[in-house]
């Protein structure tokens, strides 16, 4: 098999690796914003005062399972471990901002919904993809195959 024929039948798996790993990129930045107060984020302190500043329930909890969920979730991505089981809690958070803070407009210069809604979208097309062949989650046992979530989603 030659260099040519080989890259057009990984075509989609490089696709997968490119959307995994601009989406995680930007998941774990701003996660590490929320947790670690990185990049002129709000550290985990400042993030739970403004969750409860929107009264949302047991803010320091949930702000760090947001957090966490971006970062931790965001670098799963880069690296393709877990990528089905990581992506939904991804899109899920992605919900949340949207009812919660984004719901008020489309435009994301007007902090509307246009860009958690893309990284929601990207997350739940993963869920249903998986990472590709170009992830470490084909080496390990537990993800070496596509089939292997298959069953649980069809659940």
């Amino acid at each position: 098999m030659n260099v040519l024929t080989h890259l057009r039948t990984l075509r989609p798996d490089l696709s997968l690796l490119l959307l995994r790993a601009v989406t995680g990129l930007v998941f774990a930045f701003h996660g590490s914003q929320k947790l670690f107060g990185a990049f002129g984020g709000p550290g985990i302190e400042g993030f739970a005062g403004w969750l409860g500043s929107m009264s949302f329930p047991f803010p320091t909890l949930n702000a760090y399972l947001a957090g966490g969920t971006e970062f931790f979730g965001g670098l799963a991505l880069i690296l393709g471990l877990g990528t089905r089981f990581v992506s939904l809690p991804l899109a899920f958070t992605m919900v949340v901002a949207i009812l919660s803070v984004h719901s008020g407009a489309f435009s994301a210069q007007a902090n509307g919904l246009e860009y958690p809604l893309t990284l929601g979208v990207v997350s739940l097309s993963l869920v249903f993809s998986g990472g590709g062949r170009l992830s470490l989650e084909r080496l390990l046992p537990p993800f070496a195959s596509q089939e292997t979530a298959a069953p649980a989603l069809a659940a």
